[in-house]
């Protein structure tokens, strides 16, 4: 499945031996079962391993590589946008974006890359809107920059909370803006933080993930709406949702009913 700001595919695969030429994107498999046995070609070197499940395969953009997979396996292939680690460069590291070097990876495990490829399974279930996903893609832009990288980190400021008016500016953009395609670059610039930062904080001030505040507050909008007589199609629009069943299935998660039952309820 493709969102704004990366893909992500499930896949079963089937033994084969194949080579690949570069790609402009950032690719991350996480194998989701095992021990399998892989072998890889990458910039002359050839390379055999015993992968098992969790196993991290990373391959930066750019780069050719031939692979062999020995036997059956079941992945998740994430690709991230250059764009996006570059960001996260800019945000993390002391040095110019050319001068950090992205590390090829083999059969390592990263808790936090497999935690979130399980995650991407479930956001294709769901087909998670791109607010979702930019903050899924912003925590793996990150991971691959502190962990899978050859740059000198900055130190990173205290997580201190965000300001009364910092605050007071985000809750104005969401409001103002909700008909929108609202992203955590958005709120970030209404805080006058990078968007890394920004996360950080604003999870610190409301205990909560930039993109579950807009959600919460879709919903909020939503509620209002409901006890008025506009079509429920309409209102999903009105409140940011991409058409009347994602209002449906998110506000049923969230309050336990359908925007319809929760209309018939209040009448």
């Amino acid at each position: 499945m493709e969102w704004q700001s990366f893909y992500a595919s499930h896949q079963r695969e089937n033994p084969y031996a194949d080579a690949f030429r570069a790609n402009e994107h950032h690719l991350i498999i996480v194998h989701m079962n095992g021990p399998v046995r892989i072998r890889r070609e990458l910039s002359g070197e050839r390379r055999e391993a015993r992968i098992g499940t969790g196993g991290l395969f990373f391959l930066p953009a750019q780069r050719d590589f031939g692979v062999a997979l020995l036997a059956p396996l079941e992945t998740v292939h994430l690709y991230v946008s250059r764009a996006l680690t570059d960001a996260a460069v800019r945000e993390l590291c002391r040095d110019d974006i050319d001068a950090v070097e992205f590390l090829p990876r083999m059969g390592e495990h990263d808790p936090l890359l497999e935690q979130l490829a399980r995650l991407a399974c479930t956001m294709m279930k769901e087909k998670q809107s791109d607010l979702f996903a930019d903050s899924v893609a912003r925590l793996i832009a990150a991971q691959l920059v502190r962990h899978h990288a050859i740059a000198r980190q900055t130190e990173l400021p205290r997580i201190t909370g965000l300001q009364p008016s910092q605050m007071a500016r985000v809750r104005a953009v969401v409001a103002e803006k909700m008909e929108a395609p609202l992203s955590v670059d958005d709120l970030a610039r209404a805080a006058n933080l990078s968007p890394i930062h920004f996360a950080r904080q604003f999870k610190r001030s409301t205990g909560r993930a930039p993109y579950q505040y807009i959600i919460e507050q879709r919903v909020e909008r939503a509620r209002e709406l409901l006890r008025g007589d506009l079509p429920i199609a309409e209102i999903a629009v009105r409140c940011g949702f991409t058409h009347q069943e994602h209002l449906t299935r998110i506000f049923g998660r969230t309050t336990g009913v359908t925007p319809g039952a929760y209309r018939r309820s209040i009448r």
